[in-house]
């Protein structure tokens, strides 16, 4: 039987990794977009639509017909993505395109979740079903509401199967320059110093190829519910950029230290990956230093570190 997928976000940070790996796995993928002009060559069927328009999810879906769907798409604008109101527009964009997907009989759909769900008070490594969802953003209860509202609705007969991926921290190629490791190692190329916190807090990373690995085998798996998407391995911030400053080369103007950590930021946030790796099988192919070679060589050759980012 035909697996045909719709991708939202296809141009995004994940999605844009995703393609492939679903191709791989024998589906006929939907790509949707905002682009005036989608990728060339990739081997995926493209749709320009833009999900906010309330009429687009159900003309997208009816349009396709997809057996699956992989919905990444999601408002990501560091900094402003914790608290904007886009985030209660993408709430509302992701129910009408999941209930158009139910109302296609649909088999399965795996949504993008965020470690922010969690409550960070207590985090520490975070586990499926036992760490309390509680979260302290708009942007995290927004996900955690979409979660509730879906798996509930999805609960009745006939219904598709849903899963829910918790993504933790990821970087790598095409990433927004504000963030962590992109801002870091633009800077450093640059010749500019990297001013950072002391780097003492835990996190988990996960090389965006990998992220998308994990969506599409849990796309492509019987298993529901929420399954953390993280490497596993507890890491300090500190390590990580370090690891960027070696890769440039231009170790003396990282800063640790020069920027001060907020009062209400956790200590450690480390997804528990029993779930993902028992149940899904799914194995990250990068190490950490692997990823971050390979996303300071992307931002080296894209002119020099000055590469234009255009959002998913």
């Amino acid at each position: 039987m035909t697996k045909r997928v719709l991708l939202t976000g296809a141009t995004g940070f994940i999605g844009r990794q995703a393609v492939a790996s679903l191709l791989d796995r024998g589906y006929e993928v939907h790509a949707v977009t905002t682009r005036a002009e989608p990728p060339a060559g990739t081997g995926a069927s493209w749709h320009r639509a833009d999900l906010l328009d309330p009429s687009a999810p159900r003309a997208v879906v009816e349009q396709t017909e997809p057996t699956h769907l992989l919905h990444l798409a999601w408002y990501a604008e560091p900094g402003a993505f914790w608290t904007s109101e886009a985030n209660v527009r993408w709430l509302e964009a992701s129910l009408r395109l999941l209930r158009a997907f139910a109302a296609i009989r649909g088999r399965r759909a795996v949504v993008a979740g965020t470690s922010a769900e969690y409550d960070w008070s207590v985090a520490g490594v975070c586990r499926e079903g036992v760490t309390p969802v509680a979260p302290r953003t708009l942007y995290g209860q927004c996900k955690a509401a979409l979660h509730a509202v879906t798996e509930r609705f999805y609960a009745a007969p006939k219904m598709p199967a849903l899963a829910w991926g918790r993504v933790f921290f990821l970087y790598g190629p095409h990433e927004h320059p504000d963030r962590l490791v992109s801002s870091v190692a633009r800077a450093l190329l640059q010749g500019h110093p990297a001013p950072c916190s002391h780097g003492r807090q835990v996190r988990d990373f996960l090389y965006s190829v990998d992220v998308a690995r994990a969506f599409v085998a849990l796309l492509d798996s019987d298993v529901k519910g929420a399954v953390n998407i993280g490497s596993g391995t507890p890491t300090m911030i500190a390590e990580v950029v370090q690891l960027v400053a070696e890769a440039t080369g231009r170790a003396d103007l990282l800063q640790l230290g020069a920027i001060p950590v907020r009062a209400d930021e956790p200590a450690e946030l480390v997804a528990n990956v029993k779930r993902l790796r028992d149940e899904i099988g799914f194995v990250p192919h990068f190490t950490l230093e692997e990823g971050i070679l390979a996303t300071v060589d992307w931002w080296r050759n894209s002119s020099g570190g000055a590469a234009r980012f255009v959002s998913g």
